[in-house]
């Protein structure tokens, strides 16, 4: 073969043609240290493609080298195969082994740290907002985003300009199968636009009770929102817009024990009788408890034994007709009772 001939040949082929020089040669001449030599002078191969043949058979494990006599041992290829595959092999397992290893440690130390990072941040987000203008557009940006119900609260009557925008919210609100309730103090059932008002929102499905009492004007979407005042008895002050359901839910405990005790609308023409026979003692006593007073200091400011207590306020149960104290608080409240409890 002519230098001109293997001069044109890419690396691997000049490679090849090493190993099948060497294969060709008897078995005590090919792995001689000299046999290489004299193959690639024969191929015409320069220092650089001797190196690079040399290095080439060995990677494949076509020729092993003896670096202590530096002779070399030529490898059949189905031999040099499997030991190739059986060195990947054993790389892999190395490998998998030390993946295994660094998933058992990921695991121990990642563990609870993962954990403490999973846990929930504070589910309340309070801000205190004194524009009127962006309370109502919180409200109106309300009306799309609340999925299950509403509770509202009053302690007033609804602006009139505000009541074309209420009805509108109910009717968006009934259509898409959202729960309302809305909560209006007594009095402001006599006044005749709210009457009217009252009467157009329950017509659209809005469930209303009338207390005596209502302790706050309120807001309250699903379990995520609430608007309510900074304080209750000054209805200028700031307003409290409060996301999340950390807080939510406890407003929405206050807002179901209100309900318990205010009125159905509409049942107000007929109201509950009773009271007319309570002395002025068992009157205070109703009103000491209604106020969570317990029975040690309902008996010292009215001075008398524990036992008179407990009589006063079975006669007014009996009176009442209710067959528990806190029926007897949520009766006397329906029909009026504690109504002058704040100024007593």
């Amino acid at each position: 073969m002519s230098k001109h001939a293997t001069g044109t040949r890419t690396g691997s082929e000049q490679a090849l043609a090493v190993y099948l020089e060497l294969r060709a040669r008897p078995a005590s001449d090919s792995g001689s240290g000299t046999a290489f030599e004299d193959v690639a002078d024969g191929l015409g191969l320069s220092a650089d493609e001797r190196l690079r043949c040399r290095a080439e058979l060995t990677a494949l494990g076509l020729i092993t080298d003896v670096t202590d006599t530096a002779t070399h041992t030529v490898v059949e290829p189905d031999t040099a195969l499997v030991r190739l595959l059986q060195r990947e092999r054993d790389r892999l397992e190395h490998r998998l082994a030390e993946t295994s290893r660094a998933q058992a440690t990921l695991a121990t130390l990642a563990g609870p740290f993962l954990r403490a990072g999973a846990a929930p941040r504070s589910e309340v987000d309070v801000e205190v907002v004194a524009d009127t203008a962006r309370v109502r557009q919180e409200l109106a940006a309300l009306t799309d985003a609340v999925r299950t119900s509403v509770h509202s609260m009053h302690t007033g009557s609804v602006r009139r300009e505000d009541m074309a925008d209420e009805l509108a919210r109910d009717c968006r609100w009934a259509a898409r199968g959202v729960r309302v309730h809305a909560m209006y103090s007594r009095r402001i059932s006599s006044v005749p636009d709210m009457a009217q008002h009252l009467e157009e929102r329950a017509a659209l499905g809005v469930e209303i009770r009338l207390s005596p009492v209502v302790p706050m004007n309120m807001v309250l979407a699903d379990e995520n929102f609430a608007l309510l005042p900074t304080d209750p008895h000054d209805p200028d002050s700031a307003t409290i817009l409060a996301r999340g359901p950390g807080l939510v839910r406890s407003y929405l405990s206050l807002y179901a024990y209100c309900w318990q005790a205010a009125g159905r609308y509409g049942d107000e023409e007929k109201p509950e009788r009773g009271g007319d026979g309570l002395s002025e003692q068992q009157r205070a006593a109703l009103r000491m408890l209604a106020s969570g007073i317990k029975d040690e200091q309902i008996a010292k400011n009215l001075g008398v034994s524990l036992r008179t207590v407990s009589r006063l306020l079975s006669e007014v149960m009996q009176e009442l007709g209710a067959a528990s104290r806190f029926e007897a608080g949520v009766k006397a409240a329906r029909i009026g009772l504690l109504d002058g409890e704040a100024d007593a």
